[in-house]
């Protein structure tokens, strides 16, 4: 897996994973990747470091106190809640239900559940729209 720094003509960033760079070249000529944003599909690679793995064992850089941070949290909080409340649960048969819905195997309805990595890597390259669902802890 590769996470890349995208940013949309708008000017909106935000970070993205696939399976390897060819599986972003793909999905970017068939037209499926958009901006998480705005759904733009003028999306672009944005310039950024690369990770190298670390092991002399320093910390990593975190941050806290940013006068927004509560206000996403609760926005996170409560997109969960709505996803949750309005969805089937379908547990590990998460990537299995989605393709049923992508293919129209199935009547199309919001689901959520759980993925391996090598599931979602396969639901990513196969061009199936799904997003990760926020778990974000009440007492954070």
């Amino acid at each position: 897996m590769i996470q890349y720094s995208l940013h949309c003509s708008k000017g909106h960033r935000y970070d993205a994973w696939f399976k390897n760079a060819a599986a972003f070249d793909e999905q970017v000529a068939r037209g499926i990747v958009t901006c998480a944003v705005c759904g733009d599909g003028a999306v672009e690679k944005a310039p950024m470091a690369p990770v190298v793995a670390r092991t002399d064992g320093d910390k990593v850089a975190l941050s806290s106190g940013h006068p927004d941070a509560v206000k996403f949290r609760e926005m996170l909080r409560a997109y969960r809640q709505q996803v949750t409340s309005e969805a089937d649960y379908v547990g590990d048969k998460f990537a299995e239900e989605a393709r049923k819905i992508h293919f129209e195997e199935v009547e199309a309805r919001g689901i959520y559940g759980e993925a391996t990595r090598d599931e979602v890597a396969g639901l990513l390259d196969e061009g199936i729209d799904f997003m990760p669902l926020p778990d974000v802890a009440d007492d954070n």
